[in-house]
């Protein structure tokens, strides 16, 4: 046998996995939930209308299929709470994307252009939140944005205020949260992008003339576009989905659409209805992935 053959047969088998794992965690969840969302409740527990039975054959296999129904997406475009409830899940996600590239930018800028040594201590002091767990991390935000927390402590303490202002439960201390707990997603892409960066480039552009902001502006910004896209990703998916943060910082008047997932499924017991939200969801963001697959791969083209 060849050392081809020896090398290219598990790099034929290596490349199955990641298919694998597609079907195993994504697909056959996917086709649960679907089957669930398009069924009808019977009892306030599975199982729900249609069930397949194969024993029965295929004619009642049929029949079960023409039970499928798409009411409860028909419900979630008629009734304006879940409409709200996915206009401002996709409004919070886009803000706090933005104030985490605005923020996470010149941070990872300026850890790029730290000396190599350095490097190193500040990517570890930007996942050392991650070393605890995230729920502590946000009831300690609890503590800290309370009526008598150490935040109103503090500016009482400067005369920046005269009395105690309310902090928590206000869509502020959501935002706060959600920007502390995400902004280490925006930077690691942002710095892995700008640590890479050719400094002779920069050189160039300042021999042409350029300033330093000009050449910001001109250079090393669009040479970071796929690092803020994959940062904003990072960021804006899992955000847009969010149910800890909202129902532990925020109010409870205007709800994310993760909270109203929370609530059909543990709350009204309403499963075919929390599945049907859940697909919209996945539909929604597949959106921006979409978007961004189609625009990194026009980039590629342009480099070749």
């Amino acid at each position: 046998m060849s050392a081809r053959n020896i090398f290219t047969r598990p790099a034929r088998f290596a490349a199955i996995a990641p298919y694998a794992w597609m079907l195993l965690f994504f697909l056959v969840p996917f086709g649960f939930v679907l089957k669930i969302a398009l069924s009808q409740t019977t009892i306030a527990q599975p199982p729900y209308l249609p069930t397949f039975d194969l024993a029965a054959g295929r004619d009642a296999a049929a029949s079960a299929f023409t039970m499928f129904s798409a009411e409860n997406f028909k419900l979630l475009v008629s009734d304006d709470i879940y409409i709200f409830s996915y206009l401002r899940s996709l409004f919070v996600a886009i803000a706090s994307t933005a104030m985490l590239l605005a923020i996470g930018y010149p941070v990872a800028y300026g850890m790029s252009r730290l000396p190599p040594r350095w490097q190193p201590i500040a990517m570890t002091l930007v996942i050392v939140p991650f070393w605890t767990s995230f729920l502590i991390r946000i009831y300690a935000w609890i503590n800290i944005l309370q009526h008598d927390g150490l935040f109103n402590s503090l500016l009482l303490a400067l005369h920046v205020i005269d009395k105690p202002l309310t902090w928590l439960a206000t869509d502020t201390a959501m935002y706060i949260g959600i920007v502390y707990s995400y902004f280490p997603f925006m930077i690691l892409p942002l710095y892995a992008t700008l640590s890479k960066m050719d400094g002779s480039l920069l050189e160039a552009a300042a021999d042409l003339g350029c300033s330093r902001l000009k050449a910001f502006w001109l250079v090393t910004f669009p040479l970071s576009l796929s690092g803020v896209g994959a940062g904003a990703l990072l960021c804006f998916i899992p955000i847009a989905g969010e149910f800890v943060i909202p129902d532990l910082l925020a109010g409870s008047d205007r709800m994310m659409i993760g909270q109203m997932l929370w609530l059909e499924f543990f709350t009204n017991k309403d499963w075919p209805v929390a599945s049907a939200i859940a697909i919209v969801l996945l539909v929604l963001l597949l959106a921006p992935l979409l978007v961004y697959e189609k625009l990194q791969s026009r980039q590629l083209e342009r480099a070749r």
